[in-house]
């Protein structure tokens, strides 16, 4: 991956854009989290670069749910996306050879791992796990890895609590996306429920990176109407991936554009990302092995 890397840093600053040779067309796939036209909005720069850099048109592709970029992917009709290290084991428990990972985001403390956060309304009287008993706890979607999987692992075990419906929690309920389920805690429609969050930074600017930053830049929360009740142990950040089987110049290419993403268009980067980062850096399969092993135990 460093050889990679390596070489696609040279090509992109010996090179201007050449036309990709292999391809006709290549398509970006955008997971859930947040409405579909945010979701488009915010990846449109990295497609106009992407597209200039290629020479072949690029298209944005933002599926309901994240089973359906990663159908894409399995299916060959998605070549890039950025996945969540469940998804990313998903991918790779249903084919191995369908994609690889390429970069990891680096947080802005030179950490790449995030959180689970669980958030309820500060005026809901709920401020730990045990006020959720009885009460309605929201779950972003079943491929999320901090909207589910590793809430689904650790609650468990720290409440005794199960992800059923009706034993300790009254329901426990998919949203279908990070920014569902922050809107359905500030409307009052679940009690509580989880997202994903660096932890980094302060709680009024919804952290450093995540879906609670991005809410906050949408103006769809004011930080101060909540509080955090629950915190996962470090989660590891998800891959950007790419479709395997893509001629090696293409990607050679898009790890290139991506790497340097944030020093050429930091704007760019920070929308991409997220919000604040230091960067990415190169990322190999073996940083999934605890994630893999953990959808193994949960598909039995």
């Amino acid at each position: 991956m460093k050889k990679l890397m390596a070489a696609a840093l040279t090509t992109t600053a010996l090179a201007g854009p050449v036309f990709a040779e292999g391809i006709s067309q290549f398509n970006i796939g955008i997971l859930g989290g947040e409405n579909a036209q945010d979701r488009l909005a915010s990846q449109e720069c990295l497609r106009i670069a992407a597209e200039d850099l290629l020479g072949v048109p690029v298209k944005l592709f933002a599926p309901a749910d994240y089973n359906g970029v990663i159908q894409g992917l399995l299916g060959g009709t998605m070549d890039f996306a950025s996945l969540g290290a469940s998804g990313y084991a998903k991918t790779y428990l249903s084919d191995p050879e369908a994609v690889e990972p390429i970069l990891i985001k680096v947080q802005s403390d030179g950490s790449t791992g995030y959180h689970s956060i669980g958030f309820a309304r500060k005026d809901s009287g709920i401020t730990s796990l045990e006020d959720m008993q009885g009460k309605v706890f929201g779950f972003g979607d079943p491929n999320s890895t901090s909207g589910f999987l590793i809430p689904s692992i650790e609650i468990p075990v720290q409440t005794g609590a199960t992800m059923t419906s009706g034993d300790y929690f009254d329901e426990v309920k998919f949203t279908g996306g990070h920014e569902q389920t922050i809107v359905s805690v500030v409307n009052g429609d679940i009690d509580a429920g989880v997202t994903w969050a660096d932890g980094i930074g302060e709680w009024e600017d919804g952290y450093n990176t995540g879906a609670l930053r991005k809410a906050v830049d949408a103006g769809l929360v004011d930080m101060n109407d909540l509080v955090e009740i629950w915190r996962s142990s470090p989660i590891p950040r998800g891959p950007v991936v790419l479709r395997k089987s893509l001629p090696e110049d293409v990607k050679l290419k898009m790890t290139a554009l991506v790497a340097t993403l944030p020093t050429n268009d930091p704007d760019c980067a920070y929308a991409v990302m997220g919000g604040e980062g230091l960067g990415f850096r190169a990322i190999t399969h073996d940083a999934y092995d605890s994630i893999i092993e953990a959808r193994k135990l949960k598909s039995n």
